[in-house]
């Protein structure tokens, strides 16, 4: 005789969560067909696109509740398409155009106007050495390749950071407090340009112990780096909203058409 056994004698016994995943999946579903029948989203490729998009919102968006599956795959189908989107970019704005065009076409076709440029082939085997590093016994070739990208970027990078973090931020506290030809707003302007300057220089001096005028001072260059602190993490809380106010947007106008 079969004997069923209830499925916690299984080991598969399903918990709220997974109950409520089958749930909303199904609720998404009948929700997209009463818009499709209901004539509010297009049976064509465009109202698919549209459903795609507002389940993926969904499935990312369900990580505020715990994570679940729909998280993961969705994360999951996040890094892939970027991945596959990032290599064929590459190809066709990088490897094409400065590799494969001026160097392989030449040298397998006879057809070809102009000779090979063959002075490519040495940032080429770079490439491949950095390839190299999943071998075993040819991974040290990679550190010829690594070292050339690290100097060529730190020679290139250097000059720019100097200049724009540390010249172009100098400059301001260089300018004429009080000058003939600005306004009031202006000198009050350069003037708190360069109090934040030496009061958060003076405050970061920890050779000096923080007494008298010197911690006065450096109170103040406290007040300028949580000002500081403040506005950049409100832009980025700003920046997120819009973000969260656009999605918002998609699904009520271009889904459930709530919104005209």
């Amino acid at each position: 005789m079969l004997f069923i056994l209830p499925p916690e004698r299984h080991g598969m016994r399903k918990d709220s969560n997974y109950y409520i995943l089958v749930g909303s999946i199904i609720l998404f579903i009948i929700v997209n067909i009463v818009l499709m029948t209901s004539g509010k989203l297009p049976f064509s490729s465009d109202g698919f696109g549209i459903i795609l998009g507002a389940g993926i919102t969904l499935a990312i968006y369900s990580f505020l509740y715990r994570d679940n599956p729909a998280f993961k795959i969705t994360e999951n189908l996040y890094v892939g398409v970027s991945l596959g989107y990032t290599i064929i970019i590459t190809w066709y704005n990088f490897l094409k155009p400065d590799l494969y065009d001026p160097l392989i076409v030449p040298l397998f076709s006879a057809a070809a106007e102009k000779a090979p440029q063959y002075s490519l082939i040495i940032p080429s085997m770079l490439g491949v050495f950095m390839l190299l590093r999943f071998s075993r016994r040819l991974s040290w070739l990679s550190r010829w390749t690594f070292a050339f990208v690290v100097g060529l970027g730190a020679g290139v990078s250097i000059p720019r950071v100097i200049s724009a973090f540390i010249l172009e931020q100098i400059k301001p506290s260089l300018h004429p407090v009080f000058s003939g030809g600005e306004t009031v707003f202006s000198s009050i302007n350069t003037l708190l340009i360069l109090l934040g300057v030496i009061s958060v220089l003076i405050y970061f001096i920890f050779s000096v112990e923080h007494k008298g005028s010197i911690g006065t001072i450096s109170k103040i260059g406290i007040w300028f780096l949580m000002i500081s602190f403040g506005a950049s993490f409100g832009y980025t809380v700003m920046g997120r909203l819009s973000l969260l106010i656009g999605r918002i947007q998609f699904l009520l106008k271009d889904w459930l058409g709530v919104l005209q």
